[in-house]
């Protein structure tokens, strides 16, 4: 288990309020919100973020490819 240490923290009451009231919706302490809070940020943004099916159809379009340009002339054509 690795160590733990105390920390005082000092928030406006309204900030306080809302960690305490998101924490208790979620079923969470302050303390469990405000660690998972600093792992994402230590993280960044990962791949687990980004929905598998966007995921899987990324870069299929080459940024050369004006694709709004294409996609506005299509409805032109269609709509005729």
């Amino acid at each position: 288990m690795p160590s733990r240490s105390k920390l005082t923290v000092r928030l406006p009451d309204k900030s306080l309020k809302f960690l305490k009231q998101y924490a208790a919706e979620h079923g969470l302490t302050v303390t469990e919100v405000l660690s998972r809070f600093l792992t994402r940020l230590q993280e960044g943004t990962s791949e687990e973020d980004i929905h598998p099916k966007v995921a899987r159809v990324s870069g299929i379009v080459p940024t050369e490819v004006d694709a709004e340009a294409l996609y506005h002339d299509h409805l032109l054509e269609k709509h005729r």
